[in-house]
């Protein structure tokens, strides 16, 4: 049975494993298609300013810039795809550690949906689910596309923690 430390070490490396595949996903849309995705800086930026108690913007890109916002985006995008990869081990379970399937990756990864639709988005300027976006639909897909990749992207990595971990 593996203790509190180990489940967290568990969701670092599958959390940030996923969070890597999901960036990949996003520079292959950027390089082959010219597909932009979010500009982490802009994240850092919105996080940036809760020190000054404001939560949301009209338009982030219009916000004065946060010192550092570029790194406090980066560091945040990665923890916050640790964070959920600790929800998944938490509903699934430390057997999902030895045998882990597709099924509860890709529903952690949908609930998460919720974040960038009810909380990011709105707070951000965009509307929520990115009504306000020039193409609210075209933003909702690439969310849900990028959130299935993040799911697989759990699912693969969990899968390469288990053949690592059983080999040592």
């Amino acid at each position: 049975m593996a203790g509190p430390f180990d489940l967290f070490v568990h969701a670092v490396v599958i959390g940030a494993g996923a969070t890597v595949i999901m960036d990949l996903w996003a520079l292959f849309l950027r390089r082959a298609f010219g597909v932009a995705s979010l500009d982490f800086a802009l994240l850092g930026r919105w996080i940036g300013h809760f020190a000054d108690g404001q939560f949301r913007h009209e338009r982030i890109a219009a916000a004065a810039p946060v010192r550092g916002e570029r790194v406090i985006g980066w560091a945040a995008h990665y923890a916050i795809g640790v964070t959920f990869a600790a929800v998944l081990l938490a509903i699934a379970g430390p057997q999902w550690l030895e045998h882990p399937t597709l099924l509860p990756a890709l529903a952690v990864s949908y609930a998460t949906l919720v974040a960038p639709f009810f909380v990011m988005q709105p707070a951000m300027g965009a509307g929520i689910a990115a009504s306000k976006t020039p193409h609210p639909n075209a933003a909702r897909l690439r969310s849900v596309v990028t959130h299935t990749v993040y799911g697989i992207g759990l699912y693969v990595s969990g899968w390469i923690w288990a053949i690592i971990s059983t080999t040592e």
